[in-house]
């Protein structure tokens, strides 16, 4: 039998990954989300009742190390923090406060006998970009903005964590997973919604900047594979899609594949965190998968079949 500790589990991505996982009765799960941005609609229930739910702020010491002594974890996958570009631009010093969570569960971990830390970072800690594809390996950390620096650091305490204490760890940065039960602060989520009541879809600048999706199934796929099979232990694994699309091109295949009144309106430019690209290298997410990852078409027709959180 296996522990976990899923951490932000009320949120869009750890709520599909404590589904997933729990479809092994042999995993017990514990999440814990303070529900600043996650909700209890998002918590999955399982047939097996192996997975409990506690109201928790990992940024508070006192509350999570509670959590940690009543149930001797062996694996903990850290995805709480404060996301999206709007929120974490307006809340700068509450983003930097997600290192104080960062240090919490590190070092609960290496007290408590945890095995291993899977790590939630991004694709922002690559900042503007310097090389296409972005490898894990080569590619420049360029982080600016609170968000990314938060995410920087982070990756930064495990490979520390690693030499000192031997705490193993995984890190999967993000790029753009979407699908059912993402809220509306997100480009998708925030398009769809827009073009299902045939209201204008705002665009920041031409719609030029370039992104590349992933669907939520993948993301999940992707990293309960490494799980299970122990790979890319003390490594970086970049989760994404592998076609380019500008934010132009996105709308205007919402608009298509809902047939929507809307119109596209450009906003200025953001003066800052709108990347002009982003494209990950998926070398090392292609050995994790057994089938080829869902075209941004097919993932925003599934998305559409389950429109009810969005609306």
């Amino acid at each position: 039998m296996s522990k976990i500790l899923i951490t932000g589990g009320a949120g869009f991505i750890p709520s599909y990954l404590t589904a997933k996982l729990a479809e092994n009765v042999e995993n017990q799960i514990v999440i814990v989300d303070n529900l600043l941005t996650g909700s209890i609609a998002k918590i999955p229930t399982s047939e097996h009742n192996n997975i409990k739910f506690i109201n928790c702020d990992v940024n508070v010491l006192s509350d999570i190390s509670s959590v940690f002594y009543a149930y001797s974890f062996d694996y903990v996958f850290h995805y709480a923090a404060m996301v999206g570009v709007k929120r974490t631009q307006e809340n700068p010093v509450s983003v930097l406060e997600d290192i104080v969570g960062i240090k919490n569960i590190l070092n609960l971990s290496k007290n408590t006998g945890v095995k291993r830390i899977y790590y939630s970072s991004s694709s922002e800690v690559y900042g503007e970009p310097v090389e296409f594809p972005q490898n894990e390996e080569t590619t420049p950390l360029n982080s600016r903005l609170p968000y990314a620096i938060v995410k920087n650091v982070g990756e930064a305490f495990l490979k520390s964590f690693k030499k000192e204490f031997d705490l193993d760890y995984t890190i999967f940065r993000f790029f753009n997973t979407y699908g059912p039960k993402q809220s509306k602060d997100f480009v998708i989520s925030k398009f769809i919604h827009s073009a299902l009541l045939d209201a204008d879809i705002t665009i920041y600048g031409d719609g030029k900047q370039t992104r590349t999706f992933c669907f939520i199934d993948d993301n999940i796929a992707a990293t309960t594979n490494a799980f299970y099979n122990n790979e890319f232990v003390n490594d970086i694994v970049n989760i994404g899609g592998e076609k380019e699309v500008t934010i132009l091109e996105l709308a205007q295949t919402i608009i298509r594949l809902t047939n929507s009144k809307s119109k596209i309106v450009h906003l200025p430019a953001l003066k800052e965190g709108d990347m002009t690209r982003r494209q990950p290298d998926t070398t090392k997410m292609k050995r994790l998968l057994a089938q080829e990852t869902i075209s941004l078409e097919a993932g925003l027709k599934k998305l559409l079949e389950n429109t009810s959180y969005i609306l």
